[in-house]
């Protein structure tokens, strides 16, 4: 059995292996270009994400493989897909209107619930507008130089040098070619929403995805942290958790983002709203999982019994919270978040995203592909 592990530490090992071997931007590069393969196994295979377009079910996940079922998940058919990439996150805020993102910073659109894709963006035209807005950011810096007095020069020229060189690693990268993978998508409706990934990779459309904007600069990330997760709290607020315990909040629809002091300094892989207004649940490594009731203020850590790294989650109709993480590991809570009970499958199998279809049924994507179970028979 495969070792389990995190869609998003999967991404990011990839992305550093093929940053290391020249063969390997062409790898990426190749399969930017070349179509999923029709299989009658992409539903046995690896999925990283999922979600609900109206009352269908679409899954991502491994050489371009996007699913769709009708029927709660017990058949499955292929999507027409222009990428044989590993996908690593998928939206849809329509019944009809759905994105996707993956490695090689690559952007799926779909019209028809998921049926048929087009490719919107990937790594070489991500690069360009990476390049393009820290130009101008320099040029502005430069100009802000120049014009300022004498004894505010020094600290001005110290952050233009590291634009700069900002800069020259970009630039570097784009030689590299297009390897960097965005690791997750959100959006508001179908116009406006963002791409998060890898070295704080974050880009937002207001148009559909027909144009696309490198919104780093509005995200208090010099570090650049990779950004594992963006997700929509009740209430309106919008939340991105990432590696280093990063977390950034933003309450006027993502225009400006501000950081949250945070509760931990492992990576989080997963953030979701309760279900309650302004409630905010971020989990990662360990098991580690915090919850705040107050956009971020202030933070609680909800126990549990499961050592392994939590992935995803999900809100069910009655109210009823699931995380799903490696080892088979799934963690139900039925009091808002305040506790879970700890369970395992006994395949240990890695899981990397959960739908709940009724009050007990659960369907889980990860390693095995398509799992179905329910909160009280987990071996199935």
């Amino acid at each position: 059995m495969a070792t389990p592990f995190s869609r998003k530490t999967f991404a990011a090992l990839l992305a550093l292996s093929l940053a290391l071997a020249s063969p390997g931007a062409s790898a990426v590069s190749d399969v930017l270009e070349t179509p999923a393969r029709p299989t009658d196994l992409a539903d046995d295979n690896l999925l990283t994400d999922s979600t609900f377009a109206g009352d269908r079910m679409v899954a991502v996940g491994e050489r371009g493989h996007i699913i769709y079922s009708d029927d709660r998940g017990q058949t499955w058919q292929q999507g027409e897909v222009p990428v044989a990439t590993t996908l690593t996150g998928v939206t849809f805020p329509t019944p009809t209107e759905g994105w996707a993102v993956g490695h090689g910073a690559v952007i799926l659109h779909s019209s028809d619930g998921g049926e048929t894709w087009e490719k919107q963006l990937d790594g070489t035209s991500a690069s360009g507008l990476v390049i393009a807005t820290m130009e101008e950011q320099i040029a502005a810096m430069e100009e802000k130089v120049e014009n300022a007095p004498e004894d505010e020069k020094g600290d001005l020229e110290w952050a233009l040098d590291g634009m700069i060189f900002a800069l020259e690693d970009a630039q570097a990268d784009k030689e590299v070619g297009p390897w960097k993978p965005l690791l997750d998508v959100w959006f508001a409706d179908e116009n406006t929403g963002f791409a998060v990934g890898s070295y704080g990779f974050i880009f937002r459309t207001d148009d559909g995805g027909e144009t696309w904007q490198d919104w780093a600069a509005n995200v208090p990330n010099p570090d650049r942290f990779h950004l594992n997760g963006i997700a929509e709290v009740t209430g309106g607020a919008l939340v991105i958790a990432g590696e280093a315990g990063t977390l950034f909040l933003s309450t006027d629809r993502g225009e400006t983002w501000e950081s949250i002091e945070s509760p931990y300094t492992g990576s989080f892989f997963g953030v979701m709203g309760t279900g309650d207004v302004n409630e905010i649940l971020a989990f990662g490594l360990r098991g580690n999982v915090f919850l705040s009731t107050d956009l971020g203020r202030s933070w609680t850590t909800v126990p549990n019994d499961s050592p392994n790294t939590l992935n995803s989650g999900a809100v069910a109709d009655d109210g009823r919270i699931t995380l799903v993480g490696n080892g088979g590991t799934v963690l139900v809570s039925a009091n808002n978040a305040e506790s879970f009970r700890t369970q395992f499958r006994s395949d240990r199998q890695g899981l990397l995203s959960i739908l709940p279809v009724s009050d007990d049924a659960l369907v889980l994507f990860g390693e095995g592909g398509v799992l179905h179970t329910d909160i009280n028979g987990l071996n199935r």
